[in-house]
């Protein structure tokens, strides 16, 4: 048996160029893998928003900055303070109701439960206004601002009572809605109010 014999199935045969060998795979060069094999690549960078290490929301805060959070437990503080108020408020409008006689008693009555129902109300906004911190908008921002104001301007009126613990109460909301509001005007309330959102 020669190798070049053309009737031998099992020797070596002439073969024409570019042609593969009978039963046998093509001796070439490996073929490169796709340009995607491997890990994943990192998604493109939009525009508007920074690439990392900053992250997809482009240098904005991750986490409530400190002020936010310590004006976010102030209000709760405030709304705290309002509900004892109004329960107190409420007691006391009880026992005096119940000693007058009726016609004011139901006058003082009436009032009384307007005023309860408005601290109550106003704690509503206090704590709902605190829990929407993490996720609110602009809008979140601005009626705390708002509230904070009023919570200010409540506490001035405070002063003008006479009383010593109405003056007491009032130096204590004037500080914590001044609190409230100094956190709410700076750029750091800013950028975590104006984050983008996903």
């Amino acid at each position: 048996m020669s190798f070049g014999d053309p009737n031998n199935p099992y020797g070596q045969q002439g073969q024409p160029q570019g042609q593969p060998g009978y039963g046998y795979p093509q001796q070439g060069q490996p073929q490169q893998p796709p340009a995607n094999y491997g890990y994943p690549q990192a998604p493109p960078v939009q525009p508007g928003y920074g690439g990392y290490p900053g992250g997809p929301m482009g240098g904005a805060p991750q986490s409530m900055p400190g002020l936010m959070t310590a004006a976010r437990v102030l209000m709760y503080i405030m709304a705290g303070f309002q509900i004892i108020a109004a329960i107190i408020f409420a007691i006391a409008l009880a026992a005096v109701s119940d000693v007058a006689d009726s016609d004011s008693g139901d006058a003082l009555a009436g009032i009384g439960f307007i005023g309860v129902v408005l601290l109550l109300a106003i704690a509503g906004v206090s704590i709902l206004l605190a829990v929407k911190f993490s996720s609110g908008g602009t809008a979140i921002r601005v009626c705390t601002i708002v509230y904070a104001s009023l919570i200010i301007l409540g506490s001035l009126a405070n002063f003008t009572s006479g009383q010593a613990t109405g003056a007491v109460g009032g130096l204590i909301s004037l500080a914590i809605g001044g609190i409230i509001l100094a956190s709410m005007v700076n750029s750091q309330a800013s950028a975590w109010f104006n984050r983008p959102r996903y």
